[in-house]
């Protein structure tokens, strides 16, 4: 939901980048530094024993609406928080003269985080007499996964194996021919491993030949479609409404997917308007179905089904032409 102020805010967009990351003064890999989904997985390989990691990050503001409008006293700050252990660590960010840009260095030690952390930026100012007040903010945070080796957000999900067959939870019971379910009730959402389904544990995590590793990619792939199709799905049916019916994200999760996904759906329309479309098209009907392509389709591209599928292809091939 939309923070509503009682001063003017800034409408232009707050842009916030990522542009390098080290651990203990190593410079980290580009690769694990997603821009598109605005991840950085701070777990090196073969190493957590790390203490510090140092994000450089790099911050665009709407700079003539700034320059026009009633505010004084302008500053740049980037917020580091983690729920799970209570963190809350800002940065102030500074400017060069003749810069357009803020820029500044956002430290994360290892000891003050659990898992996963979120890096908002915020623009600060006096208005009216008041100092302090929130400009403007980032539209969507920074993701800092300390256990991630890829930069995925997907990793918003929670992934539990559970026995569809005789396990305790009863509900499971009537999918027990299902190899996963995507459970999308709770406050985030999870994929639930069926383990009576059989061989799909021992593939997901046992796989060993170049085949195997091929078809546990294509599976995991597969698995990761379904549950992005799905989380859209879900949280267009949670959106909330101003009186006028003008449709606005949800919180948590759900605003978060529809945020990442509706550029792809709707690539040619801004945000809101992209959000407005949904909403309509799955309310009257019109053009549903068209819609639903585009969301599985963007649902495949964000977990790789292609290129698993291109994978598992070339992997059967070769193994073929050995057995001839």
């Amino acid at each position: 939901m939309s923070a509503v102020y009682a001063y003017p805010t800034l409408v232009g967009k707050i842009e916030a980048t990522v542009r390098g990351a080290s651990i203990d003064g190593k410079p980290l890999q580009l690769s694990l530094i997603s821009q598109r989904d605005q991840v950085v997985a701070l777990h090196q390989v073969e190493r957590d024993d790390w203490t510090e990691g140092v994000l450089e990050l790099e911050v665009s503001l709407p700079v003539d609406e700034l320059a026009d409008g009633p505010w004084s006293g302008v500053s740049c700050v980037a917020v580091l928080t983690e729920g799970a252990t209570n963190t809350r660590v800002v940065t102030r960010l500074e400017r060069r003269r003749d810069d357009t840009r803020w820029r500044g260095e956002v430290r994360v030690r290892r000891s003050t985080h659990a898992t996963r952390a979120l890096l908002d930026v915020s623009v600060v100012g006096s208005h009216g007499g008041v100092d302090g007040r929130i400009l403007g903010k980032t539209d969507a945070p920074w993701v800092v996964d300390l256990l991630a080796r890829t930069p995925a957000r997907q990793r918003d999900l929670e992934i539990a194996e559970e026995d569809f067959r005789d396990g305790p939870q009863q509900w499971l019971r009537p999918f027990v021919d299902a190899p996963w379910l995507v459970d999308t009730s709770g406050d985030l959402p999870t994929i639930l491993l069926n383990t009576s389904f059989e061989g799909l544990s021992a593939l997901l995590s046992g796989a060993r030949s170049p085949l195997e590793k091929a078809t546990a990619g294509l599976v995991a792939a597969q698995v990761a479609g379904e549950a992005w199709a799905t989380m859209f799905q879900s949280a267009l049916s949670n959106l909330e409404f101003d009186e006028d019916g003008t449709p606005h994200l949800p919180s948590g999760w759900r605003g978060a997917v529809l945020r990442s996904m509706l550029p792809e759906v709707f690539p040619r329309l801004p945000l809101p308007d992209a959000l407005r479309e949904a909403h309509d098209r799955r309310a009257d009907g019109r053009g549903w179905a068209e819609v639903q392509s585009r969301i599985e389709f963007a649902a495949g591209k964000r977990s790789q089904l292609p290129r698993n599928l291109l994978a598992t292809i070339r992997a059967v091939s070769r193994s073929q032409e050995g057995a001839r």
